[in-house]
């Protein structure tokens, strides 16, 4: 009996080493508006989105439906000109 809990031990072990090993690597992204800050300027007007705020936008991307959802925030992220920005910066709009 006591040979049979060591086996599955051993047998779970095994398998959660491997599933760190084999898990791929995920980075986790901060969510935070104020992490769109460099897009300010293209979403208040018709300025092109610069490097940065295409950058920006592409890291935050996991965060926008949040932000879609945030009664506070949705007035610019769900404006014309943010999409705009976003088209400009070849990021689909997430369907939320």
């Amino acid at each position: 009996m006591v040979m049979i809990k060591a086996t599955w031990v051993s047998i779970f072990a095994i398998v959660a080493v491997l599933l760190v090993i084999l898990a791929p690597a995920t980075e986790a992204v901060t969510c935070s508006p104020m992490q769109l800050s460099p897009c300010a300027q293209a979403i208040t007007s018709s300025s092109p989105p610069s490097a940065l705020c295409c950058a920006k936008l592409k890291e935050q991307k996991p965060c926008l439906c949040g932000y879609m959802r945030n009664p506070s925030l949705r007035r610019f992220v769900s404006s014309p000109n943010a999409r705009k920005v976003s088209n400009r910066c070849k990021l689909p709009i997430p369907r939320c």
